[in-house]
């Protein structure tokens, strides 16, 4: 069965975006950026809000303005994922994405009992926090940036019960980005 992890990067004090949804502090490094794509790899699916589609729809092209030498390598194995959309604004989604035709646990399930390789990516705050109330999130893995936005958007939903998490990897870069990956507790 596959499994279904929930990866963004966060400030210390919990926010994916600070105030007014300011993410500009969240632009890894070349180190971060290579680690990123070596991830991206492991991709089988990825379930995903309107908003995470629409920024990630400049990956869909190469463009010129692209600094980083991984980028297009990144934008081919971001192309190659099916994503699985969830909206009620969008009419059609393009590339290798499809609007989600079931609840969010019907298609977590579908994705889990299908054939095929790789994890199944959880994109967005607002989409994961709805997987995290249902208990549908495998593993955790966060970049945690070390900065303090005291505000934004937290990467947990505030929850009815504690979420015990054992830990099973951590690494920082030399950009003092520590990179933590959780998997949900299989204790009691």
């Amino acid at each position: 069965m596959r499994t279904v992890i929930y990866s963004m990067s966060v400030s210390l004090d919990g926010f994916t975006a600070g105030p007014g949804g300011d993410i500009s502090w969240t632009a890894p490094d070349q180190e971060v950026f290579s680690f990123h794509v070596q991830q991206t790899r492991e991709i089988g699916a990825h379930l995903m809000g309107r908003g995470l589609y629409e920024d990630m729809l400049v990956w869909e092209t190469p463009e010129e303005w692209w600094s980083d030498p991984e980028a297009p390598e990144f934008a081919g194995i971001w192309q190659a994922i099916p994503k699985v959309v969830f909206s009620t604004t969008l009419d059609s989604v393009q590339g290798h994405a499809r609007l989600a035709s079931h609840d969010v646990a019907d298609e977590v399930a579908k994705l889990k009992e299908a054939p095929g390789e790789g994890v199944i990516a959880v994109g967005g705050p607002g989409l994961a926090s709805t997987l995290i109330k249902l208990d549908l999130i495998d593993e955790y893995r966060l970049f945690v940036i070390p900065v303090v936005l005291g505000g934004g958007t937290p990467y947990f939903p505030p929850l009815d019960a504690a979420l015990e998490l054992d830990l099973l990897e951590t690494r920082t870069f030399g950009s003092r980005v520590t990179y933590l990956r959780y998997q949900r507790s299989r204790r009691g």
